[in-house]
């Protein structure tokens, strides 16, 4: 399968990467484009002077949301295991 070239822009430098299908190109973009709008954001609110700094900032908010998203959908399942546990002992007791 060929691989579809494209080139991203995230603060303000061109990144060539090869993507598998117009899907993950989409994904791709997209994901650039929250990047620059974060940047843009930090830039504007707090006195930033390197890029470094603000591409840190970036990676750690986005980071951190996938980190509180898979917590709290470990502590979902975790939540509906046990009300799975509770209806079989329940389901058990009633068949007895």
């Amino acid at each position: 399968m060929d691989k579809l070239k494209i080139n991203i822009v995230i603060a303000g430098r061109t990144y060539p990467l090869s993507v598998k299908n117009t899907q993950e190109e989409e994904g791709m973009r997209k994901a650039a484009s929250a990047i620059n709008k974060l940047i843009s954001r930090y830039e504007q609110n707090y006195a930033v002077s390197d890029k470094q700094d603000v591409l840190a900032m970036c990676a750690l908010q986005f980071a951190s949301k996938l980190e509180i998203s898979s917590l709290e959908k470990s502590s979902e399942n975790t939540e509906a295991i046990k009300k799975i546990k509770e209806l079989t002992n329940l389901v058990n007791t009633h068949l007895k």
